[in-house]
């Protein structure tokens, strides 16, 4: 049953961001083809069979029952449709085809405009609502790097402090996996160890080891071997541990951080010899964790103690400036992870997301943000789409752009035959490769 529910959850979520980011788009190709008195046939959010539709004037609005995109037909275009019966005869005012080069370029430019137009919204609104939550890294002591991590095979070390990326001093921890910093061809990391400034460069498949590792390193690698609290009726309670307690070793074996500790007691197998900190003296302690859940019965020390967090509100003003420089972030790392996906320095199998993947993420970032979570996520999708649309694919909007920039340059519209059966390659590329990531996808999500 819990199976079913979550299930029903993640498609109900999927088809929501689907919505917003599909009705947004399309409606950019409407505004700007009205805009120019062109005549649109039909307005589609998703894609036949049709559960829902009426006209309104000369226009069909439908609601198609496959939520994996839409379209506005406009009169005189060869579309997603793939109606050219209207190339034998006379050409209208109000047909696409009859308006100037300049003017379709803007119809067909609109849909991308309106998504990243749509991403500066939901950054500017969540800067303006939610403001903006940051640790500086002065404020960091160090982190601990695991043994077999990407993170140790760059020569980081337990008790490095990460003070910079790509060359460059950062004045806060959320600064260093910004994603056009983290998808530069030439990453590299500045760590403070023992007073002195080293440079590590990570490996060219970088981005490929972190997926496989699930993450690189975050606020837990960071927080202290600390007990906040003891939990009632526990081992570490009838061992004598109390809150505040600081682990400093176990069975000899100095430990510094609460990942570490969870590390060693989870992969215990009898009992612990802990020595603890409390009001500056060393204390022995014996603990044997709990056979079934691997644990003793401790919590971890609240981030928000331990560290100078700085909640920074905006104005509108301020908050815009956020969307922009949010959007543009995400813009230029979705760039350059493409560019790197095309060179071949990471993994088209393990990066490439289709449908499947999408709806995981989305879930997984609302579950783990609630409504920040979702509109992060959407609009971050919102760039995606807008750059993936601009593709050079016959059947996507980068397709009709060089159709009108090799009209533009010759003075000659490429024939109806010709776009016709570009149109329907395109069409079949688009569906072979759907098919070909969504099984990428399933195969990844299940161990393939």
């Amino acid at each position: 049953m819990d199976w079913i529910i979550n299930t029903g959850s993640t498609i109900a979520v999927f088809i929501a961001a689907i919505f917003i980011l599909v009705t947004v788009h399309e409606l950019g190709h409407f505004i700007a083809a009205k805009y120019f008195k062109m005549r649109v046939n039909k307005f589609s959010i998703g894609f036949p069979p049709k559960i829902f539709g009426f006209r309104k004037g000369e226009t069909e609005y439908v609601i198609g029952a496959t939520p994996l995109g839409g379209y506005v037909q406009i009169a005189g275009m060869i579309d997603e449709s793939m109606d050219d019966s209207f190339t034998d005869q006379e050409v209208k005012p109000d047909e696409f085809r009859g308006r100037p080069v300049w003017q379709r370029t803007v119809v067909i430019l609109a849909g991308v405009i309106f998504n990243m137009i749509l991403a500066v919204i939901i950054y500017t609104g969540m800067a303006w609502n939610y403001g903006e939550t940051v640790i500086p890294v002065t404020s960091i002591d160090g982190i601990y790097v695991q043994e077999g991590t990407v993170a140790a095979a760059m020569g980081m070390q337990t008790g490095d402090r990460i003070i910079g990326i790509n060359g460059r001093e950062v004045t806060y921890f959320n600064q260093l996996f910004s994603p056009s910093e983290l998808t530069q061809r030439d990453l590299s990391f500045m760590i403070e160890r023992d007073g002195r400034v080293v440079t590590l460069t990570a490996p060219s498949d970088f981005l490929d080891l972190i997926n496989r590792e699930g993450g690189f390193i975050d606020q837990s690698h960071t927080l202290p071997s600390q007990i906040s609290r003891v939990l009632p009726d526990s081992p570490a309670n009838d061992a004598g541990f109390e809150d505040g307690d600081r682990i400093v070793a176990v069975n000899g074996r100095e430990i510094g951080f609460w990942v570490e500790l969870v590390q060693i007691i989870q992969n215990a197998g009898e009992e612990l010899n802990v020595t603890v900190e409390r009001n500056g003296i060393l204390a022995e302690l014996t603990v044997l964790p709990d056979p079934v859940t691997k644990t003793i019965g401790i919590q971890s020390p609240n981030a928000a103690d331990l560290f100078d967090y700085e909640v920074k509100s905006y104005g509108l003003t301020q908050s815009v400036a956020v969307g922009l420089d949010r959007t543009s972030d995400t813009f230029f790392g979705i760039i350059k992870g493409i560019g790197r996906l095309f060179s071949g320095d990471i993994s088209v199998r393990e990066n490439l997301g289709g449908p499947v993947a999408i709806a995981s993420i989305t879930r997984e970032a609302t579950d783990r943000g609630g409504w920040e979570g979702f509109w992060n996520i959407t609009a971050f999708l919102s760039v995606t789409l807008a750059i993936m649309n601009m593709l050079p694919i016959p059947a996507l909007d980068g397709g009709h752009f060089m159709f009108l920039v090799y009209e533009g340059i010759t003075r000659r519209e490429p024939s109806p035959k010709v776009r016709m059966g570009l149109q329907q390659l395109g069409f079949i590329f688009l569906i072979g490769l759907f098919i070909l990531i969504t099984f990428n996808d399933i195969l990844r999500i299940f161990g393939g």
